[in-house]
């Protein structure tokens, strides 16, 4: 069975270190947010001018002013810091966050993403996703493996508009987490009960399959 949503966010925050600096894209990424490791001191940053976002809100902490970059009313922790968007694109321009979780529509072989728009849709937009793919060496995708219409969105060449070139490395997705690495994708982990078979059937770029492919863990 393909992971839930919150399954790939729990995914996703296994790649967090202790005293990491973390934007988290729009969409599946916000949900990190929610799994942070018990203990450890992770700093979320929103592009709108937020360090230190928390969990989303109960009810009772519930501040409809407090939002992340995707209109979501969110919390802060102790020692957070509010601050422009400017200054908040100047950390992002300037290398200073550790990690970057974005969502995307297509990556392919070469570490191209695009993920912001699709000829013909309405999509939100760029956002600040190409700074982010700019100013970060460490970024985690995280979407599904093929659209609702069974098409990989794991290409030998992005058909989309990029949103950046050569900058993806790792990928989660709902049946798997391949690393990309000489233009290939290195299947690393499957999700618990998805065969190698269907990974390899919906995974349109070349992809290394090793002998033994464990499952992820929860």
């Amino acid at each position: 069975m393909s992971l839930s949503r919150e399954q790939l966010a729990m995914r996703v925050a296994r790649e967090l270190q202790d005293g990491y600096y973390v934007n988290l894209g729009i969409g599946i990424p916000t949900l990190v947010a929610n799994y942070v490791p018990a203990g450890m001191n992770v700093m979320l940053q929103s592009e709108n001018g937020l360090l230190g976002m928390g969990q989303f809100p109960t009810e009772a902490e519930l501040d409809a002013d407090m939002i992340n970059a995707g209109k979501q009313t969110v919390t802060a922790v102790k020692g957070a810091s509010i601050f422009s968007s400017a200054e908040s694109f100047a950390m992002i321009r300037g290398g200073h966050v550790d990690l970057t979780v974005l969502g995307a529509f297509e990556v392919d072989v070469m570490g191209n993403i695009a993920s912001w728009m699709i000829p013909g849709k309405l999509i939100k937009g760029m956002g600040g996703a190409m700074d982010l793919v700019a100013g970060a060496d460490n970024i985690v995708v995280t979407m599904t493996h093929a659209s609702k219409h069974g098409e990989s969105k794991l290409l030998p060449q992005c058909s989309l508009p990029l949103t950046g070139a050569g900058c993806i490395k790792k990928v989660v997705t709902d049946l798997a987490y391949v690393e990309i690495a000489d233009g290939k994708f290195w299947l690393k982990e499957r999700a618990p009960g998805i065969s190698v078979d269907e990974i390899v059937a919906k995974t349109a770029g070349e992809l290394v399959v090793p002998e033994v492919v464990p499952e992820m863990e929860f």
